[in-house]
């Protein structure tokens, strides 16, 4: 379990500044991991498409310039809720501004072309929820993102991205779901090799579910409770 700490979302934050090649990946990482969270809670506070994508990107840029790492003991080294109280404090901060939200000009660009062009189509949830419960609930799905893409990564590496989708299936409990037998004939499998296919896939997704909440959290000792509060959002 300690390897899973040596490279952490944490060293993003520690990391990703200057101009090299390397800090900006490390903060594209960042951005794209907590773009939707942080994103979704500012527009529940009321600003505009515009305004909201400006100032989460300011936000970026100033976090890595002015870390806080006696914030970061305070939220029990947990990413989630540090960005979340810093935000808070960037957006109270910016909201005291006598001409209100800016069209920021200074700071690292930051490309996330794809996560904007897919922001209206996901930022309307079905409930009303507030400002944190939304945070909350994006990290959540973000996580599982993450884990899947990893995942999906691995298996279309050894040819086996028909595979990948017919497993995923059973895991995310998609309507209309083929049997194992059913997924066997069309793969040219057996039923039981399709079923020690699915425990193995299902054994290296909980695997890279603890590794990316491992990336989040500051001790090993916090991987339990962190996916226990992920548990929580999801069914909450």
């Amino acid at each position: 379990m300690a390897a899973a700490f040596t490279t952490t979302h944490w060293s993003v934050v520690l990391e990703a500044q200057g101009d090299t090649p390397a800090a900006q990946r490390a903060l594209e990482i960042l951005c794209r991991t907590y773009w939707r969270p942080l994103y979704g809670f500012v527009r529940r506070h009321g600003l505009g498409r515009e305004e909201a994508q400006d100032l989460v990107q300011e936000f970026f840029a100033r976090l890595l310039e002015h870390r806080n790492l006696d914030t970061v003991r305070r939220e029990k080294g947990r990413l989630r809720s540090y960005l979340l109280v810093s935000l808070k404090r960037f957006l109270a901060s910016e909201q005291h501004r006598a001409g209100g939200v800016k069209r920021y000009e200074t700071g690292p660009h930051i490309t996330l072309e794809e996560l904007l062009a897919s922001e209206a189509a996901d930022f309307e949830p079905a409930e009303a929820m507030s400002a944190d419960r939304l945070y909350e609930r994006r990290w959540a799905l973000g996580v599982l993102e993450q884990v899947l893409g990893r995942l999906e990564s691995e298996y279309e590496a050894t040819g086996n991205a028909a595979l990948f989708d017919r497993l995923k299936e059973f895991l995310v409990g998609e309507r209309g779901l083929r049997t194992q037998a059913e997924i066997a004939t069309e793969l040219g499998m057996t039923e039981n090799a399709v079923k020690q296919a699915f425990h193995r896939f299902r054994q290296r997704y909980r695997l890279l579910l603890r590794e990316e909440i491992a990336h989040t959290v500051i001790a090993p000792g916090d991987v339990e409770d962190e996916l226990r509060h992920l548990v929580s959002v999801l069914r909450g």
